[in-house]
């Protein structure tokens, strides 16, 4: 790891990865509907509205994460953004854990990742933006 990143290429790779999830569950809601969830239909039009539309928010907030990878550590503002908004959804997902029941073992590790992974990417990131912050000052950029 070179002197000044701190983790910075680590972190990139990190969220590359898991960013893959939201968009290509957000394109195959979108793509497929509520069958994505292996439910049989019929199932209410606005049902299926409002699942294609929630898949493809999760798709915009995919991508929307991967252009945080350029200049990570100059990107915090959206980086939290984002977070807050996965984050949102995660307290959504247990909230439906805690009132309907466990969903399928892909929705809890969806919860894992959005109430425990995305606060520590959140304290990451600051780390790796601070890091480049005081390596700027230092050589007087």
């Amino acid at each position: 790891m070179k002197q000044g990143t701190f983790g910075k290429m680590e972190l990139q790779v990190v969220v590359g990865v898991l960013a893959a999830t939201p968009v290509l569950v957000g394109f195959e809601g979108i793509l497929s509907g509520p069958d994505f969830l292996n439910v049989t239909a019929p199932w209410p039009v606005d049902l299926d509205s409002h699942f294609r539309f929630l898949s493809g928010f999760f798709l915009a907030v995919g991508i929307a994460w991967y252009t945080c990878i350029p200049g990570i550590e100059t990107r915090t503002e959206r980086f939290r953004l984002l977070a807050a908004c996965t984050f949102a959804g995660g307290l959504a997902r247990l909230y439906s854990l805690l009132t309907a029941g466990e969903p399928s073992v892909g929705h809890m590790a969806g919860l894992c990742v959005e109430l425990l992974a995305v606060p520590a990417l959140v304290w990451w990131q600051g780390r790796v933006a601070n890091k480049a912050a005081e390596t700027a000052r230092a050589s007087g950029l």
